[in-house]
Parts: C-alpha cells; structure tokens; sequence
C-alpha cells in the first residue's frame, strides 16, 4: 500500500498553505514518530549542520531536539510554492534548561513526492537569546490557536 499524505503536488496556494500549517501543528505537537510520518522513508535532511536520510534518523533529531528545546512553541508562514516544492520561513520560540529562552528565525526548503510525503527538508536557522518577557507565543502546549497572530503578522525583524 502506498503512503499518501494530502494535499499533493502539484500545490496551488490553498493546498500550500494547508501543508504549512499541516506541518506546523505536528511541530507543535513535539512527537517525533507524528512528526516523521508526513516524510519518505527515505528523506534526506539539513537541519542547521546537521545532515542525515530516513524516518529513524528523523525520530531520533527530534526527541533530542525537544529534550533540549523546552516549551518550544513555532510559527511557520509560507513564503513560496511551485509544483511539488515548498518554502517557508518561521520562528520559533524556547527555552534550555538553565531557563534561558530563545526566539529561532529560519527558512525551510521543502520538496514532496507524489504522494505529499516531503523527501527533502533543508533548513536555515539563527537563535537569538530573549527575555521571558519578549516572548511572543504563549498558548498552551500543542497547535496554535486560530486566532494566534502569525509571523506575518508580527512583522520582520520587529523586536519588542
């Protein structure tokens, strides 16, 4: 049986949009076997320095991303889509376990197989060290909720 993960290529801008925010509310959920099933068996990753291929790899990440990244809370937007790929840019907010938070700014390559499962995944991130109180995203633990403004909303490099 073949794995299908709608929307699927080719994306117009309704389906794009549903995939980013698709992917957004897996991220927020910080379960990395959920997280892993929207990707190929087979999918080859840059996260910041890092480069690795397959769902194993990508559960692994991701479980000791979230033991380091606490409270993490992400925001995704989509910035461009053509065909079967994908870009969007993001922040994401955290904090380590001597409590020091930190807001994340990236952009994310996505490329999908014909099925919507993304087989390649290139991300650029930065942290930036905040204060608890520059914190922007502060609803409960899982999916943001609807009415949560987006980063497009927030405004490019506009700091409190």
């Amino acid at each position: 049986m073949t794995e299908t993960r709608p929307p699927v290529p080719p994306f117009d801008r309704e389906a794009a949009l549903k995939k980013v925010r698709a992917a957004e509310d897996a991220w927020n959920s910080r379960d990395p076997v959920r997280v892993a099933g929207a990707y190929t068996k087979d999918s080859a990753w840059r996260n910041r320095c890092e480069f690795f291929t397959g769902r194993a790899a990508i559960v692994e990440f991701l479980a000791r991303k979230w033991a380091r990244e606490l409270d993490y809370r992400l925001v995704k937007s989509l910035w461009a889509f053509h065909e079967n790929r994908i870009a969007v840019r993001f922040q994401y907010e955290y904090h380590d376990d001597s409590g020091t938070w930190f807001r994340a700014y990236g952009n994310e390559q996505w490329e999908f197989d014909a099925n919507g499962l993304m087989r390649r995944r290139e991300a650029s991130i930065n942290d930036k060290p905040i204060r608890e109180a520059e914190r922007r995203f502060r609803w409960p633990a899982g999916p943001r909720p609807a009415d949560h403004p987006g980063i497009e909303d927030i405004g490019f490099g506009s700091e409190p």
